[in-house]
């Protein structure tokens, strides 16, 4: 097994109450690396995503995330867990009675920012990153879908994370915009985070390429290191939902 992995699963078997979403999981990721995670609805993406902030518990196997050992966390670990690993979601999740600032100063407060000043400097940072830096007045109502994922990873990256957890995030964009966001994901990875994305839009896959891993019958499989080098034959996930 690597020793720089940032995730590390190893004969993990990933519950949803009693029932088995997925078995003899065995995975490492690194530092910096991009990875597509793709499947059929119901094949366990989501449930991965969830193991590893901690939000399903890990019983049976071995496993780690940024150091923290999943089958021993405690909960009083979980939510410093959480603060080195961002999560974009698909439907934005964005406070509505609030602007933008607010939005992100929110997060801020909650995880324990008290100076004004280091709270308003950190929102213009990561809004100047997603290209959003005049719209921080702007109410989420009055932004686009793109516009709204945006911030939605900029409010993920607000504690500095080493790991960003996106799921399905071009899920209700158009094709254009969801290119224009898998770029600036792509573009975050190479500051050396590492980045996960479960979709079912495989076209991003040969447009934007990297490492692809699958959940399918009960179990993650690699299907490839590096999409540039590799034709992906996707015939059986054209049905994806």
């Amino acid at each position: 097994m690597s020793e720089t992995a940032i995730i590390k699963l190893n004969n993990a078997i990933i519950r949803q109450s009693e029932n088995i979403i997925l078995k003899d999981v065995d995975l490492e990721i690194e530092k910096g690396e991009f990875v597509y995670l793709i499947g059929r609805v119901g094949s366990g993406k989501s449930s991965l995503l969830k193991t590893l902030y901690a939000d399903l518990p890990l019983k049976e196997g071995t496993g780690s995330v940024v150091g923290y050992t999943l089958p021993k966390i405690k909960n009083k670990q979980v939510p410093f867990l959480r603060r080195k690993i961002g999560i974009v979601f698909q439907d934005f999740q964005l406070l509505t009675d609030r602007n933008i600032e607010a939005n992100l100063q929110f997060v801020l407060k909650a995880t324990g920012w008290k100076n004004s000043h280091d709270i308003k400097s950190r929102i213009s940072e990561v809004l100047e990153k997603v290209k959003m830096n005049n719209k921080g007045y702007k109410m989420p109502h009055e932004l686009s879908g793109g516009e709204q994922q945006r911030v939605v990873i900029a409010r993920a990256l607000l504690n500095s994370p080493d790991i960003i957890l996106a799921d399905e995030p071009t899920g209700n964009l158009d094709p254009e915009t969801s290119d224009d966001l898998v770029q600036l994901l792509h573009d975050i990875s190479k500051s050396g985070k590492t980045i996960i994305m479960a979709t079912h839009q495989h076209d991003l896959l040969a447009k934007f390429p990297a490492r692809v891993i699958e959940c399918k019958d009960s179990r993650v499989i690699e299907i490839s290191k590096n999409t540039a080098e590799t034709v992906i034959d996707f015939t059986e996930t054209e049905t994806f939902e």
